[in-house]
């Protein structure tokens, strides 16, 4: 089992940052990939980024340019830098680690990009 324990949202104007943090415990051992998924009203859950043990990335075209994945794995935690934030960005962003074939996801931590 792995538990995921999401912080860093919130209320930002558009253009602003944001920095979210995801900590994992339990069979951290097991985890290959850690990443975050998010979700608007009435959309479906998405990609937004994911780092793997390797450090390999992976990022949603809207995305790129504008948010950064990072990994300390001394401390169990995946980060995702969010800059140049826009109002199509609000959603609840999720955190995800696979582990064994199994997806494990965090409770959800709401972003809101709005003047």
């Amino acid at each position: 089992q792995v538990q995921l324990v999401e912080s860093g949202g919130g209320l930002v104007q558009p253009g602003g940052s944001l920095r979210l943090s995801c900590a994992a415990s339990g069979s951290i051992f097991s985890i290959s990939a850690m990443g975050w998924y998010r979700q608007a009203p009435g959309n479906q859950r998405e990609l937004v980024a994911v780092i793997t043990n390797g450090g390999s990335t992976n990022y949603a075209d809207s995305v790129k340019g504008r948010f950064t994945i990072s990994r300390d794995n001394a401390k169990n935690t995946v980060y995702l830098q969010m800059n140049s934030l826009k109002p199509e960005d609000t959603a609840v962003y999720y955190c995800y680690a696979g582990a064994r074939g199994i997806n494990y996801w965090g409770k959800g931590t709401l972003v809101t990009v709005s003047s």
